[in-house]
């Protein structure tokens, strides 16, 4: 079975430009690449994954920002009898071909990744503190409203409750309940 693998770092971005051709099932997810954990598509892709199966990457960075995670994750697939291939480095991995040279570009093109992610959050911290400074950050607008949180209180909702019709933790309601 072919299984394609695609990933954007955010929901403005679009997947389109990530093409694998004909493929039996596509994982595909909008969010950041720093760690592989805390991807939904990349471990169902990863679960579903089956002895003889080959998995389609566009690039090296789409599925890994991190060499420690690239390594796990081609080597779990590897290790499953899965055949992992990145079209745009035309790099190709499976338990039945050993390829030195392949496993150093691997590892280069892993660290030249996780160097740019690196480099990306760095320019981030920097602009943030220099927006600081210039008194224009004000930080993330609350996505959690406070005053709402305070009424379902009044109404008599515990804490529990509260968290469950408002779709968000117990710890966000206690801590807006608090800040009030």
């Amino acid at each position: 079975m072919k299984i394609g693998y695609r990933r954007v770092s955010t929901i403005e971005q679009n997947l389109d430009r990530q093409e694998f051709g004909d493929v039996d099932k596509v994982f595909e997810e909008k969010l950041s690449g720093a760690t592989a954990k805390d991807r939904p598509a990349l471990q169902q892709m990863i679960e579903f994954a089956r002895e003889g199966d080959e998995v389609l990457v566009w690039s090296i960075d789409r599925i890994a920002r991190d060499l420690r995670d690239l390594q796990t994750i081609v080597q779990t697939l590897v290790d499953k009898g899965v055949t992992v291939c990145f079209m745009s480095e035309r790099l190709t991995f499976s338990a039945a071909q050993d390829d030195p040279f392949a496993k150093l570009q691997l590892h280069l093109m892993g660290s030249f990744a996780e160097f740019e992610r690196a480099i990306i959050r760095k320019r981030v911290a920097e602009g943030v503190a220099q927006a600081k400074l210039r008194g224009v950050y004000k930080g993330r607008p609350p996505s959690i409203d406070a005053n709402k949180i305070r009424d379902l209180r009044q109404q008599g909702l515990g804490a529990t409750k509260i968290a469950e019709q408002l779709k968000i933790s117990r710890v966000s309601v206690y801590r807006a309940l608090k800040a009030a």
